[in-house]
């Protein structure tokens, strides 16, 4: 039994997903979130950056005594580099292996998606990991750098009917090829894009399934902390949040990703001093 939190954390509000899914499965835990809401987005910088960003964020969590981290992020899981995550204090997980996974599980005809950051698509970080698990499989990769602020905007699925058309013709313009491409499985490569989940299996189909990172994520965690005798036993876990920006914009669009949990305190901090 460990009651020390659960440090989670992201370029911005996206890694919220992933804060939702750990509340549903592990209720009884404490949840430190940090969202980088100074320098987001991640996506479009270069990798040098990236890893001094993620350096910092992670030394922030291991700052408020956590048990384990959570890069809820797919532009960091996709360039931190394992041999590094291997070599902190406490173990550390993102989302790229159990989404992977999961999609190599779900596929039937080995024709598979992913869409995410620029700096993942770059990465190729899914489609390595994918040509292990499923030899011979057709992948088509492509990222979407407007579902970002689409998402953050409030451009989701149940939104205005305007603002669904917007994002429905966008959703359109990036994914005609890989529905094209006649996949069965989308790996929806960034914890923002969830919340576009149902626009986007109404464009590719009801035969194509879609791989939440931020759930198959959140499952792993679970396992990994009952495996490792790490679970806590709070009566009802609470969730504090950091920012690195002003905490207003984070609170009128924290409730858009956490759906039925209302969070806690949200806390400004100096990343750079980490």
């Amino acid at each position: 039994m460990d009651n020390r939190p659960i440090g989670v954390f992201d370029s911005g509000l996206g890694g919220l997903t992933g804060v939702r899914e750990l509340r549903k499965r592990l209720p009884h835990e404490d949840i430190i979130y940090f969202g980088d809401t100074g320098r987001v987005p991640y996506g479009s910088r270069s990798p040098e950056i990236i890893l001094q960003y993620t350096r910092q964020d992670i030394a922030f969590l291991l700052s408020k005594d956590v048990k384990c981290i959570m890069a809820a992020c797919g532009t960091v899981s996709s360039t931190y580099p394992a041999a590094e995550a291997a070599q902190l204090p406490v173990p550390y997980l993102g989302v790229v292996d159990a989404a992977a996974r999961e999609a190599a599980f779900a596929t039937r005809n080995r024709r598979i998606g992913i869409i995410g950051t620029a700096a993942t698509i770059r990465s190729r970080s899914y489609e390595k990991l994918l040509r292990q698990l499923v030899p011979g499989a057709e992948i088509t990769a492509r990222p979407c750098p407007l579902f970002v602020p689409l998402v953050e905007a409030g451009y989701v699925d149940h939104s205005a009917p305007d603002k669904q058309q917007i994002t429905k013709l966008v959703i359109a313009q990036y994914l005609t090829e890989i529905r094209d491409a006649g996949v069965d499985t989308l790996i929806l490569g960034c914890t923002h894009y969830p919340l576009l989940k149902t626009m986007i299996g109404e464009f590719m189909g009801r035969d194509v399934v879609l791989i939440d990172p931020a759930k198959t994520a959140a499952h792993r965690l679970e396992q990994m902390l009952a495996e490792r005798g790490l679970r806590g036993d709070h009566p009802t876990g609470q969730a504090h949040f950091f920012v690195s920006d002003v905490p207003d914009s984070f609170a009128q669009t924290a409730d858009l990703f956490l759906g039925e949990y209302k969070g806690g305190p949200i806390d400004q901090i100096a990343i750079d001093k980490y």
